[in-house]
């Protein structure tokens, strides 16, 4: 049975994920669930617990650019678009460094990373490092926005979940920046368009 927690029991929260147990929380797009981005076994956890496609990698979420960086190469075009849309519903995919083992990413080059508009997450993450997270529910089911939602789905599958409602709803953007072109992968609350054209 999964436990219910609420935000102030913080410490609780953050023991749980530093000692390899999944733990759902609100962001300020949809419902997360997260794990620690250095524990390959959490990793595995989390794609058991959500039905997700095995070959399919889960994106990171950082607290800040320096923390970005420990991660990933961002050129100067990165740096500008995380300074200026950041924290906030983007996710970019850039290269992964190899800080971040290449079997957590299924082999992977690249890696998708978020720095969330949350002051709550923000400060998880400034406790926990980098975390993987993904939307809190079955894979291919509608994501949740609240902890009864993501109870309704994974109750019993995770080891907790931090009560609160999601901000948006609506899931982030998704840029690729490893090319000499930007490609959004997918569109959110963030126009594609508008942050090509500042990038130049």
């Amino acid at each position: 049975m999964t436990r219910k927690l609420f935000k102030k029991e913080f410490d609780e929260t953050v023991d749980l994920l530093k000692s390899g147990d999944i733990v759902a929380f609100p962001t300020d797009t949809v419902f997360g669930i997260g794990v620690i981005y250095n524990d390959g076994e959490a990793v595995e956890k989390m794609k058991e617990a959500k039905g997700r496609d095995a070959s399919k990698p889960f994106p990171l979420m950082v607290a800040s650019e320096k923390q970005l960086e420990e991660v990933a190469f961002i050129g100067e075009r990165e740096r500008r678009i995380i300074r200026k849309y950041t924290p906030g519903a983007l996710t970019l995919v850039l290269r992964r460094k190899d800080t971040v083992n290449r079997e957590y990413v299924n082999g992977f080059d690249t890696i998708a990373i978020r720095i969330p508009d949350d002051s709550y997450v923000l400060k998880l993450l400034r406790k926990t490092g980098p975390m993987f997270v993904t939307s809190a529910n079955m894979s291919g089911q509608k994501a949740a926005n609240n902890e009864d939602e993501v109870l309704e789905q994974l109750d019993g599958r995770i080891a907790a979940v931090v009560k609160g409602k999601a901000k948006s709803g609506i899931a982030s953007t998704i840029i690729d920046c490893t090319g000499e072109k930007l490609k959004c992968l997918r569109e959110g609350t963030l126009s594609f368009r508008e942050i090509e054209e500042y990038a130049g």
